[in-house]
């Protein structure tokens, strides 16, 4: 069965949520106050709404609580982000996702109830940054504040090495989940397994293990 989705709030991070949610072929109701940015969204999502998040009579009217997840995507009105969240938790969504503009706001939404707080700008800011300062990195996607999932392209000081020549593991504590290469994903790569230039090496590790291994192995 389709997932039923809701997006409050059609800036740039809901408008993106919502467009991606609808390409996937979910079930999506687009709801803002801005009638103008509801009409950009009614030929896309499910259903388009001109509403106020903030007022409960509202969200029961559009029986949000019967969505199987709700994302609260408004932009810089912290005040009505919250009050949103409150009024969705207490109606019963099953799952609230919420944008968070700043750590603040992120430990009120997760005090009243949020299941998921998002720092899209944070975060993007933090991928960009790891992408500009390293030549070998293709993506980074943080799972802690000190562990993430990095994509490192292998160059030549690799190059014609396997796993267990390299020593990953045990030199650097960090782990090589997947390996892409052209068309081809290798999941749980063989410690034989050799790495080529150009293959794509998706690992796991402390962020300081990884920023070792780049500046040892790669540099």
């Amino acid at each position: 069965m389709k997932k039923e989705f809701a997006v409050i709030g059609l800036g740039r991070f809901g408008g993106s949520i919502c467009r991606t949610l609808a390409e996937e072929g979910m079930e999506v109701m687009a709801i803002d106050k801005d009638e103008n940015r509801v009409n950009e969204y009614s030929m896309i999502a499910s259903h388009a709404v001109v509403g106020d998040s903030t007022d409960e009579k509202v969200l029961k009217g559009l029986g949000i609580r019967n969505f199987d997840h709700v994302i609260v995507a408004i932009g810089d009105d912290i005040q009505a982000s919250i009050l949103t969240t409150i009024i969705l938790k207490e109606l019963g969504v099953k799952n609230i996702t919420a944008k968070a503009l700043n750590d603040y706001h992120e430990k009120v939404l997760i005090k009243i109830g949020a299941d998921h707080v998002v720092h899209p700008e944070r975060d993007m800011g933090k991928r960009i940054a790891h992408n500009m300062i390293s030549n070998s990195v293709l993506d980074y996607l943080e799972l802690s504040d000190e562990h993430s999932i990095v994509e490192i392209v292998a160059n030549e000081r690799i190059d014609g090495n396997s796993i267990i020549d390299l020593d990953i593991r045990a030199k650097y504590g960090i782990t090589i989940v997947a390996i892409k290469r052209k068309d081809e994903i290798i999941v749980s790569p063989q410690a034989n397994e050799v790495i080529n230039k150009k293959d794509i090496l998706i690992v796991i590790g402390a962020d300081t293990d990884i920023n070792r291994f780049e500046k040892k192995a790669l540099q």
